[in-house]
């Protein structure tokens, strides 16, 4: 079996847009999706200058990769009142959503909808509970593994970080082929909105 790296954070619009070439790899047995969480954004309020900037940036990646921005999430985003951002908090359940049964991309996917499509606040954590109980998670068992998850989230993190350092990754997403002890960039850019054509790129590679 191949691996991919992935890096990425739950957060980044690309990363949203790059999801369905996610989707792609992950329904391809010959490949191993390793997940590199960024923890681009620790929680915080985006200043009003900087939602113009998401919005400029979320038009043009509609218009690349085809992804659906919810009408309710670009409100939100143009709105008067406070727009908080949360890598950490929703990488903590992509962790534990896995941990509790959950496919990685299916996970993932599940967090960028709930973001970029139902413009859920995510950086709750009742509302990221919500979102398990939804997936057909037990609450119970979600709220005490989220409560203990930051100790993981923060050493996953920090190990991404240092393996970007050492492969000179520089942004989100970036996937990466490990074939034979070889590392190939994958020009993943070129593909977006064309899932077919991606798909029999990644065939060509194993």
């Amino acid at each position: 079996m191949v691996k991919v790296h992935y890096f990425f954070d739950p957060m980044c619009g690309w990363c949203y847009g790059a999801s369905s070439l996610v989707g792609v790899l992950a329904d391809m047995a010959e490949f191993e999706i390793i997940y590199h969480p960024g923890g681009m954004i620790p929680k915080r309020a985006i200043d009003p200058s900087f939602r113009q900037h998401i919005l400029q940036a979320d038009t043009q990646i509609a218009n690349m990769t085809k992804a659906h921005f919810g009408d309710a999430y670009k409100a939100r985003v143009a709105g008067a009142d406070d727009f908080i951002v949360d890598s950490y908090s929703t990488t903590r359940a992509f962790l534990v959503g896995q941990e509790m049964g959950i496919e990685a991309h299916v996970m993932l996917a599940a967090i960028q909808k709930a973001h970029y499509q139902d413009s859920k606040h995510l950086d709750e954590l009742k509302v990221l509970a919500d979102l398990a109980v939804s997936m057909g998670l037990d609450k119970a068992t979600w709220n005490e593994k989220m409560a203990q998850s930051e100790a993981n989230m923060l050493s996953q993190v920090q190990e991404s970080h240092d393996v970007m350092g050492q492969l000179q990754v520089g942004g989100y997403p970036t996937f990466i082929l490990e074939k034979e002890d070889s590392l190939t960039r994958l020009p993943h850019s070129n593909y977006y909105g064309k899932t077919e054509a991606w798909k029999n790129y990644l065939a060509e590679l194993v």
